[in-house]
């Protein structure tokens, strides 16, 4: 039964995955026989985080290569070079996400909203669209892309950014259902309010202490290795009956979504 985790010899590619929950799901991946290219805007970044995961491990399992998601022809060669440096690629976790914009839809401007769209949207298309070829040619492959609570709820002031969230996840079902044939499996993961720099505006108040004991049923914010095991899962035999799923992980605050 262990072995259904075991991703030894699997190639795994994650952007938005230098730090917070990105770097979590993709030590977690390696600590579980993945060769990991992680990818966010920053090299230092990135070459720290590598670095990181490479020493807890004692060995090579983990790369560093820097691309912006909102750009196509840098997601061409980010998935490229990854080809070169560990071959070709079983798993696509899509974790980078923006969110340029606090305040209401009805006032948001165009560039903001078109940022929005294509870094949450349309870049995990990109990305699917490159590596699917890989997972086609190899019967098997999973993908994995970050969506959010708030997809499944307006906001007045994250609107805009829940909106994205909400498109992300009938891009995933459509992959799955076009993806499906060939063998490649295609979900998301929903987190709640988790303990990360990209979040620290909205969980690094004194009011977030009173919704905590309130709202979330198991009374703690969420941390970035709670999103470790659930990728593993995904990635691994352990989820190969699971796909156009979106998994929920929110200690609660959203029960029945």
């Amino acid at each position: 039964m262990r072995d259904m985790f075991d991703l030894t010899g699997k190639v795994a590619l994650l952007t938005g995955a230098s730090k917070g929950m990105g770097l979590a799901m993709a030590t977690s991946l390696a600590d579980h026989g993945a060769t990991v290219v992680i990818s966010s805007r920053k090299q230092d970044q990135l070459d720290a985080a590598a670095d990181g995961i490479n020493k807890a491990l004692g060995e090579t399992r983990a790369y560093g290569i820097a691309a912006n998601v909102g750009y196509k022809e840098q997601l061409a060669d980010l998935v490229h070079r990854t080809r070169d440096i560990a071959g070709p690629i079983d798993i696509l976790v899509g974790n980078a996400g923006v969110n340029p914009y606090y305040g209401k839809t009805s006032e948001i401007p165009d560039s903001a909203y078109e940022k929005t769209m294509q870094a949450n949207v349309q870049s995990n298309l990109w990305l699917a669209q490159l590596v699917a070829p890989d997972m086609m040619r190899l019967e098997s492959g999973s993908m994995v892309f970050t969506s959010s609570i708030g997809a499944f709820k307006p906001s007045e002031m994250l609107g805009t950014y829940g909106m994205s969230k909400l498109a992300l996840l009938g891009l995933v079902r459509n992959l799955a259902a076009e993806f499906g044939p060939k063998g490649i499996r295609v979900n998301a993961v929903c987190p709640g309010l988790i303990r990360t720099d990209f979040a620290r505006e909205l969980w690094d108040n004194p009011e977030v202490e009173h919704r905590i004991r309130n709202d979330i049923p198991l009374r703690r914010l969420g941390e970035p290795e709670d999103l470790a095991g659930i990728v593993v899962y995904l990635a691994s035999d352990a989820g190969k009956y699971m796909t156009g799923q979106a998994l929920t992980v929110c200690g609660g605050s959203n029960m029945w979504t």
